[in-house]
């Protein structure tokens, strides 16, 4: 068999880099037609894609997207090592060709990854899809709402027995994936299908890197971290499930993650997720005035301050200056992908709760903080 010229070769991926990067550039332009995305997008293709992916990847009991992560890494490596030896063979043009064929492959790896999920980051907002108007506030709407969470979290914490505590992977998970469902079927807002999450395999790895749960877009597989306190495990399976609702933005996931966790009827989902609140709340008061966030502080019950001290003892003990280079990388690629505060976009689940709050006082729905005793 008569080989190909390598000119040829190069001017054939050439082309196709070329061919890649302009349906980039179309879908980074899709980024300003946000109701062409949720028409069809995020209510057209990706719930086919949920329909498909959801049931074949559920019937794996260990995250199928953590080992094509390791195969991914082995072959990365692999050919990063070709390339340089032959670059120092001076073998310039099959190092050329295989320099071609490495952003050929990141290439179809970034399209895949918008086109099998991660196009739900240019829809409209939850905001605007929830009807809450994603606004300012003043700090003392922020205080007021602060106590709401501290005294919800107390009353939750105080109804969480030794024995929820003592609770294993398997069964907080299946209690998440119950309340996803419940939260699914009651309003086409939230609708999911075949909802589920995975221990992440990388758990002793990712605890030096201060992440507590991931979601695979190529295999839409949800990822928790097995090992960090249990109080933390349901509110993060229900944040990281919210993601394959369609909910991209990371404040997006913890407001629907939190909303989920509020109307179970699980004791402990139910203070995981007001616990998240408080975090949040507290964050947020400290910026603006540390001094009524000292005030507020001691309202909140030893119990749940112990719970807080629990967890930052825990990531301090695995920090490293993996953690600082990680968090790097993931601020520049939020920023990228429509949610131009980074790593803050988190702590922008406050605005989303406050505003959820306001709508329910209009209505006069009280916060049912005696759910489930």
């Amino acid at each position: 068999m008569r080989k190909r010229p390598q000119s040829s070769i190069l001017k054939k991926r050439i082309i196709i880099i070329a061919i890649l990067a302009a349906v980039y550039f179309l879908l980074q332009w899709l980024e300003y037609y946000p109701l062409i995305i949720e028409r069809y997008y995020s209510t057209g293709i990706y719930p086919i894609i949920c329909h498909i992916l959801h049931p074949i990847f559920n019937l794996f009991p260990f995250s199928v997207g953590d080992i094509l992560y390791l195969v991914a890494i082995g072959f990365i490596v692999y050919y990063f090592v070709k390339l340089i030896r032959l670059l120092f063979k001076k073998q310039f043009k099959p190092a050329g060709i295989l320099a071609l064929g490495i952003i050929i492959a990141l290439q179809i790896a970034t399209l895949s990854f918008y086109f099998l999920w991660g196009l739900n980051y240019f829809r409209p907002s939850a905001g605007k899809r929830l009807k809450l108007a994603d606004s300012d506030y003043t700090t003392q709407q922020l205080y007021t709402l602060s106590q709401l969470a501290i005294d919800s979290a107390n009353a939750t914490r105080q109804r969480v027995t030794p024995a929820d505590l003592q609770q294993g992977n398997k069964a907080i998970i299946q209690t998440a994936i119950k309340a996803v469902q419940a939260m699914s079927d009651s309003s086409a807002d939230f609708k999911t299908y075949h909802p589920n999450i995975k221990l992440s395999l990388f758990t002793p790895v990712i605890n030096y890197l201060g992440t507590s749960g991931y979601y695979n877009p190529y295999t839409t597989e949800s990822q928790i971290n097995y090992q960090m306190p249990v109080f933390l495990r349901p509110f993060v399976a229900c944040h990281e499930m919210s993601h394959q609702m369609g909910y991209g933005p990371e404040d997006e996931a913890n407001f629907v993650g939190f909303l989920i966790g509020i109307k179970s009827n699980d004791h402990l989902l139910r203070y995981s997720a007001w616990h998240e609140l408080v975090d949040e709340c507290m964050g947020d008061l400290h910026m603006r005035d540390s001094t009524l966030q000292i005030q507020l502080k001691k309202r909140v019950l030893p119990q749940v301050h112990l719970d807080f001290v629990a967890e930052r003892n825990y990531w301090i003990s695995h920090e490293s200056p993996i953690d600082v280079i990680s968090s790097l990388f993931y601020n520049d690629f939020l920023k990228a992908n429509n949610q131009p505060h980074g790593l803050q976009t988190y702590n922008r689940m406050v605005r989303l709760v406050m505003s959820w709050e306001r709508e329910r006082a209009k209505s006069r729905v009280p916060v049912d903080d005696d759910k489930g005793k």
